[in-house]
């Protein structure tokens, strides 16, 4: 039940290319942004779509198959769990932000272009 408790499952398609990264130690990540899109009926009777973007994180060797495999419009899912990161700027004021790191993720899409 653990795995439950800070649990994303998200399908979507690459905002744009990874980008990826090795650190000083050799460790690799990838960053990349994922789009969702859920429709609904509005009152009016016309279909509404809406779309939410997620910062993506993914470390070690499967930073190295995102970089190889996945390009922008991809479709893929991701399991993975939310973190956030806050900060101050040189003015003092405090942002927040969130990513999903992905620990696992499969291929959707048939090819790379954003179409099935």
């Amino acid at each position: 039940m653990n795995t439950l408790r800070n649990s994303v499952k998200l399908i979507g398609r690459l905002g744009q290319d990874p980008e990826v990264k090795t650190l000083d130690k050799g460790n690799k990540f990838a960053k990349f942004s994922l789009a969702t899109s859920d429709s609904f009926t509005a009152k009016d009777g016309s279909k509404q779509e809406q779309t939410q973007w997620h910062n993506i994180v993914v470390w070690g060797s499967l930073a190295g198959i995102c970089e190889k495999y996945l390009k922008k419009g991809k479709e893929i899912a991701i399991d993975g769990r939310l973190t956030y990161h806050s900060w101050e700027d040189k003015n003092g004021t405090k942002h927040i932000s969130s990513e999903i790191v992905a620990n696992d993720f499969l291929f959707v899409g048939s090819n790379n272009d954003g179409k099935k």
